[in-house]
């Protein structure tokens, strides 16, 4: 029989976890996706939404649940694949993380934080942000990490006085979407919070943790803990990503049409709270990026330490690089970066998604043999999406329109699962005959 004590401590440390595991994917820089979606979805809000969560919120849930399952790190989530393929994996993602969202942390700062008040360059900015980011890297101060336990439930409770304001003061007066998939559309926008890779490069941080704080408790109830705790974390960032959509949907008249993505966050939070409190958004979200580009710099190094037999010189190399590459990435527009993010995403994000799922299957539906037929024909297939979104669309599309989910950009979902199951049943009748 438990104790009230014993309950009221699982109670807490399913609270803390599902609180670390949402500010784990509560990102700054995400904060500014979501709107824009809803502002040009109209009346189509709500099928923007669900795909937009599919791939920002399910897929990097299960991501959580795959690594409570392997109890490993990054490596292990390709290595039945084969270990080259693991590291060129590891490698790509970390490359992806350094090159794209880290620099983005940077043009959101000063789209968000300095170029409304200041008439300062977006190259000045980002050089001072990223040699701050480079001193905090090499130091490792623990100050940021107090920091972003601040600054996540600040932004939350500011985003949630905004998105309320908003559903009970205006009317459900929706503009006619001139959105052609807003389902697919929702899907792909949800690559850029880069989500399932932040689920597959630092979910195993969570794992750790709970594995120091609840040393008594079994596999089991661990896994338990993290099934319940990924359930709470999903279903916030479900409630705010849906409800950022839909206020970005209910001001859809409001703005201009060819707003950016900063501009419209903080006009809404103008207009739902007044100049006051959008100059703390503007803040909160800053400080936010800032944690979120160390974090991201110092993750990489620490990738290519244990690569150079855990080189201090290896590290240093590396944060150097990361935050040079930070600065010239950084100047960019927020729009820029995330257009310059769609090939590279169009190709890592089906091989990620994949081997999350492969991850969370059963043992006996995920043999190395499945690894390697369901990520061949995923790389296979995304190729053409990856060809599509840098320009060369009408040149493959007499070759590729007979592909199912093509003219979405999902064309490798089909196949992959078509690979699945065709390989699992050649399994089943190897079983059988052997035995």
């Amino acid at each position: 029989m438990k104790t009230n004590y014993q309950q009221a401590i699982k109670k807490k440390s399913l609270t803390v976890t599902a609180f670390a595991l949402f500010s784990l994917f509560f990102g700054a820089g995400n904060l500014v996706l979501p709107p824009l979606l809803g502002f040009k979805s109209g009346d189509l809000w709500w099928l923007v939404t669900l795909g937009f969560c599919i791939s920002g919120v399910l897929i990097p849930i299960l991501g959580i649940m795959a690594h409570a399952k392997l109890q490993g790190t990054l490596f292990d989530f390709a290595k039945k694949v084969s270990p080259l393929f693991s590291v060129v994996y590891c490698y790509l993602i970390y490359v992806i993380a350094i090159a794209l969202p880290s620099p983005r942390t940077a043009s959101v700062t000063h789209e968000m934080a300095i170029q409304p008040f200041w008439d300062s360059s977006s190259l000045l900015t980002s050089l001072i942000y990223f040699i701050l980011v480079f001193v905090f890297a090499i130091n490792r101060s623990k100050v940021l990490d107090l920091l972003g336990k601040l600054l996540t439930p600040g932004i939350l409770i500011i985003l949630l006085i905004m998105i309320a304001t908003a559903v009970f003061t205006l009317d459900f007066d929706f503009a006619t979407s001139a959105m052609s998939k807003p389902f697919s559309s929702g899907i792909l926008e949800g690559y850029q919070t880069f989500d399932a890779i932040g689920a597959v490069v630092v979910g195993a941080v969570i794992i750790i943790s709970i594995n120091i704080k609840e040393k008594s408790a079994s596999f089991e109830e661990k896994k338990k803990l993290i099934a319940r705790a990924g359930l709470w974390a999903g279903i916030g960032l479900f409630l705010v990503y849906g409800g950022l959509i839909l206020t970005g949907a209910l001001y859809a008249d409001s703005f201009d049409g060819e707003v950016s993505r900063t501009a419209l966050l903080r006009g809404i939070s103008t207009k739902t709270m007044g100049p006051t409190a959008n100059l703390l958004l503007s803040v909160l979200v800053s400080l936010a990026c800032f944690t979120t580009a160390v974090g991201i710099v110092t993750g990489t190094s620490d990738f290519i330490k244990g690569r150079f037999n855990n080189s201090m010189f290896a590290y240093r190399i590396t944060a150097f690089l990361g935050c040079l590459l930070g600065v010239l990435v950084g100047q960019f527009d927020v729009g820029y970066i995330i257009t310059v993010a769609v090939p590279s995403l169009m190709f890592i994000y089906p091989i990620t998604i994949i081997l999350i799922l492969l991850n969370v299957v059963p043992e006996k539906w995920g043999s190395p043999k499945v690894f390697k037929s369901v990520v061949g024909t995923t790389i296979l297939f995304s190729i053409p999406d990856f060809l599509g979104s840098i320009g060369l669309n009408e040149q493959i599309s007499p070759y590729v329109d007979w592909i199912p989910l093509s003219q979405h950009q999902m064309g490798w979902v089909l196949p992959a699962m078509v690979a699945f199951v065709i390989t699992n049943i050649i399994n089943s009748k190897e079983t059988v005959a052997s035995s």
